[in-house]
């Protein structure tokens, strides 16, 4: 009986202080009960400016299904441990946050740069040449008639005609493949307004397919070999911005960097190639990246 009350004595002692625990443990709970939901909308919102429409972020942190503590060890332990790694996620967000927003400002600089190109180019194609002067025709000499010009001129477009007839159109049967490897062969055949034609047509008709960074980054490829650098680098950099993870995406960075250069604007050409470094990094082909550096020496880039 006496040890029955000792025993009774003792817990009723020990009684408030074990009550006194359970207010700090549910405090500290529902304290990170409040971080993890924050946490979670501001990663869905960091979500939605990376990836528009993606997949529903999936929460990592979830409650613990009940942890078996070891005897002797404080009961505040696993509450303890969770606040640790919730500081830690809250200390990453905070990071990720902070590049985002930095990337997001970049790219608004080179939209709102490019923007400009865009309506320059534009406005370059709608220039009507002047008319070609024709030299004065020496006495006795008669003047070449305009239809044998015509004919002259005709032979040589017949000419054309036909070598552009003799490049073969694919057929396996994949449409959006075959339009892109027909323009690919006018390309390499330096058919370049063809390949532009055909290339142009591609984009336009397959943009959401996978062959389509391909393509477009080929017209730019058409544009440059066609010396006109305005019109690539608007087709590299629209390439880029609607397909940044698109097959040829760093491949239309990189030859952008070379359309500027082209342009004479170096300091915007430093711009791009920081840009190709900062989002593809060390997954940059050995080929772009000798070509980044060749480029950065021609701009100058600092």
């Amino acid at each position: 009986m006496r040890y029955l009350l000792l025993t009774a004595t003792a817990l009723l002692m020990g009684g408030p202080a074990w009550v006194a625990l359970a207010p700090s443990a549910l405090a500290q709970k529902v304290e990170l009960d409040v971080r993890v939901d924050r946490l979670e909308k501001e990663m869905r919102a960091v979500q939605r400016k990376v990836f528009p429409g993606g997949a529903p972020l999936q929460a990592e942190i979830t409650p613990p299904a009940k942890p078996v503590v070891p005897s002797g060890s404080p009961s505040s332990s696993p509450v303890a441990d969770l606040t640790a790694r919730v500081s830690a996620l809250e200390s990453q967000l905070a990071s990720m946050t902070g590049q985002v927003e930095e990337n997001s400002f970049k790219i608004r600089q080179l939209e709102e740069a490019f923007n400009k190109y865009k309506a320059e180019a534009q406005s370059r194609t709608t220039v009507v040449a002047p008319p070609p002067v024709q030299p004065a025709t020496p006495a006795g000499t008669a003047a070449k008639t305009p239809a044998a010009a015509s004919g002259t001129n005709g032979g040589a477009s017949e000419a054309r005609k036909a070598a552009v007839a003799a490049i073969e159109r694919p057929s396996t049967g994949n449409e959006a493949d075959d339009a892109y490897t027909y323009g690919f062969r006018l390309w390499d055949a330096k058919f370049y307004p063809e390949a532009q034609a055909q290339l142009k047509a591609t984009v336009d008709k397959y943009g959401s397919s996978s062959i389509a960074s391909r393509a477009h980054n080929l017209l730019g490829r058409a544009y440059l070999d066609d010396g006109k650098p305005a019109l690539a680098s608007v087709a590299f950099y629209e390439n880029y911005q609607k397909r940044p993870r698109g097959d040829r995406a760093a491949d239309s960075l990189a030859w952008l960097g070379e359309a500027l250069i082209q342009l004479k604007k170096p300091a915007d050409a430093c711009k791009v190639y920081a840009e190709l470094e900062q989002v593809y990094g060390a997954t940059l082909p050995a080929n772009l990246r000798g070509m980044m550096d060749k480029g950065r020496v021609k701009a100058k880039c600092s």
